[in-house]
């Protein structure tokens, strides 16, 4: 068994080095006079497809959690560009940018203005996708986040469910779930107390057996959840979303399944 999980794996490493490209631009946003750095994963065979409009690349953006650079989340970009996906990871702050505060009381703790910058950093780089590869669907997009960049993930879905089918996040602490029979949420859930979860984010347990919702509890620390975990914990979050995305069969270069996928039971968090 172990040989057999040290292949799998090895295979998936390959997979993700020479079946999927990956790129890094350096954007700029001249309205708001902002760069945007951002570093795209895509397979080469569904890219070549898109190109000769064979395919529509479905869409996935990745926001960093806060002081984690948008690249500390390849485990998670590898798995969706291995399904055919176009990757945007989203550096999401900068070094001068003020730093993240907690005023209890405010919605949202007082970031409600963080979460409109990461907005339009997202709504940017959507529109500048469209121009490099319009081979895709940019009416379906899923929002992937950690932490801040969960919580970014939620409200971006709150304010665009013309755009977002799905949100995947890892730890977001601060921006209620949004429940809608139009939105599929897969949330990964850390055990730590540093990190506590906000009152109200989470749904009621009723809400989240409704089917849309699959809440994950990994036992994690809450920065595990990025590259910067330990790898055992970072193949079941892979096989996890490899099962949440769909089918892993129908996909010769999906995620490798070197141990059970965690269970998803929304009712016990």
């Amino acid at each position: 068994m172990a040989c057999l999980c040290l292949l799998a794996g090895g295979e998936y490493f390959a997979i993700s080095k020479w079946a999927i490209r990956h790129e890094t631009l350096s954007l700029f946003d001249a309205v708001r006079q902002r760069p945007v750095s951002i570093d795209l994963a895509v397979r080469w065979d569904y890219e070549m497809k898109a190109n000769n409009g064979l395919w529509k690349l479905p869409v996935a953006i990745i926001s960093n959690g806060n002081t984690v650079r948008n690249t500390e989340y390849s485990f998670l970009a590898n798995v969706l560009a291995a399904r055919g996906y176009l990757v945007a990871s989203i550096q999401q702050d900068l070094p001068s940018d003020p730093p993240l505060v907690t005023k209890v009381g405010m919605p949202y703790v007082g970031r409600r203005n963080v979460y409109m910058r990461c907005e339009a950093n997202i709504l940017f780089v959507l529109g500048e996708l469209q121009k490099r590869q319009p081979n895709a669907d940019y009416g379906h997009i899923t929002l992937v986040g950690h932490s801040n960049g969960g919580d970014v993930s939620m409200y971006v879905a709150k304010q665009h469910p013309e755009l977002v089918s799905k949100v995947i996040t890892l730890d977001n602490l601060r921006v209620p779930f949004v429940l809608s029979d139009h939105l599929k949420i897969l949330s990964f859930r850390s055990k730590d107390p540093n990190f506590r979860t906000d009152q109200g984010v989470l749904p009621a347990p009723g809400a989240a057996n409704s089917g849309n919702v699959d809440i994950v509890n990994t036992g994690a620390l809450h920065t595990q959840l990025s590259d910067r975990g330990p790898d055992a914990l970072k193949e079941r979050i892979q096989a996890t979303l490899n099962k949440f995305l769909g089918d892993a069969a129908s996909s010769d270069l999906s995620a490798a399944n070197t141990t059970e996928p965690m269970i998803a039971n929304p009712g016990d968090y």
